[in-house]
């Protein structure tokens, strides 16, 4: 029996999310929810049921099993707690929340004993990127030896146009713009994903660009990183350098960021282990395996790692999304994973004001 699915929110994430919906064999797309004029005319274009708010949706005929919240960050709660709270199983949107304090609610209340068999995953959907999952493989089978340390990239040149209205709350932080909220938040999950908790900060600002007024939000700053496993790393983030080591210029990701011009893309993740190392996203690992000894005068190996397929990353959290629906898996990203990503960023945000490092407790609800 197909789960039936509906989205709540209509711009531009939220559609994206419904052609995964109506490709998907196991789900039914049953509603889209959005107040604003047009999210009647994206419904019909979707051929699906339109509601204006979600309590329209829960009373009517099509009340479906799982929600995508793909609506603005303030919103995330208390939308996603009226959806759990009448038993629907939610994919809330990056971040979890706009704050730390609303998405330890959220936790708290998913958590609830009456509603513990109810799902809530948060969509950092980059873990189900060819890239990420080729790197987490590798890190899984012990190629690299004991991981020692990650050097991290995030650095590229945003348009004057990205901070124009509507999108000039992007250049406040009061408002929630700056890098470390919009663009570091998918990196944070990403360390998460590879090496566990982060559990101390440090953070030095980088050189502004932009005038300010009317730009007051961060650019970036240069990051050291330490994580209950032991692991170390540093990381430079940084939104007004021209730069091809991030993210989505190096995979190619995100149509709207052009893709590198060098075969391979520029590398944004170095991995160092006590056996080998690793380059992202060329995913080039480096070792003495077969040499006498591991040593500087020994040539170093060389080795392509192939990508395991190129399957589209929303195509494929939907799925992971109705294999935990169904109880057939556990969370890639459960809510408590979206939580640590944005209380790591909030300490961040702590250690560029104050100067100092910022330890951050292993349990999410301490």
């Amino acid at each position: 029996m197909s789960v039936k699915v509906a989205i709540v929110g209509a711009g531009i994430i939220g559609p994206r999310h419904a052609e995964s919906v109506i490709s998907n064999p196991s789900t039914e797309l049953v509603g889209l929810v959005d107040p604003a004029p047009t999210g009647a005319a994206t419904a019909a274009e979707l051929k699906t049921n339109y509601f204006p708010t979600v309590a329209a949706l829960l009373s009517s005929p099509h009340k479906p099993d799982a929600a995508i919240v793909c609506t603005p960050n303030k919103t995330h709660v208390p939308i996603a707690e009226e959806l759990l709270a009448a038993g629907v199983h939610v994919l809330l949107e990056k971040p979890v929340s706009d704050s730390v304090e609303t998405g330890r609610s959220l936790l708290e209340f998913a958590q609830a004993p009456e509603r513990t068999h109810i799902k809530l995953l948060v969509g950092h959907h980059r873990r189900f990127n060819p890239y990420v999952r080729a790197t987490k493989s590798i890190l899984d089978s012990g190629s690299l030896g004991r991981t020692i340390a990650i050097n991290g990239l995030w650095t590229i040149c945003k348009p004057a146009s990205y901070f124009a209205p509507p999108g000039d709350w992007r250049a406040s932080r009061d408002r929630g713009g700056g890098v470390i909220s919009i663009n570091l938040v998918h990196d944070i999950d990403l360390m998460h994903h590879f090496f566990g908790p982060i559990v101390r900060v440090q953070a030095e600002r980088t050189l502004p660009q932009r005038p300010s007024p009317p730009h007051d939000a961060d650019e970036g700053a240069a990051l050291t990183l330490r994580f209950a496993s032991g692991v170390v790393g540093t990381f430079i983030v940084c939104d007004a350098t021209p730069s091809p080591h991030n993210f989505e210029t190096g995979t190619g990701e995100n149509p709207m960021i052009a893709k590198s011009p060098v075969a391979g893309g520029a590398d944004f993740y170095r991995i160092f282990g006590s056996e080998a190392s690793l380059s992202v996203p060329d995913l080039t690992r480096w070792s003495y395996d077969g040499r006498l000894e591991k040593s500087w005068s020994q040539t170093l190996n060389v080795e392509k790692i192939p990508l395991p397929d190129e399957s589209a990353p929303f195509d494929l959290q939907l799925a992971h999304f109705v294999d935990v629906v169904r109880g057939d898996a556990e969370p890639s990203c459960s809510g408590e994973e979206g939580l640590r990503a944005l209380i790591v960023c909030e300490a961040i945000q702590k250690a560029m004001q104050t100067g100092q490092p910022v330890e951050i407790a292993v349990d999410l609800l301490a």
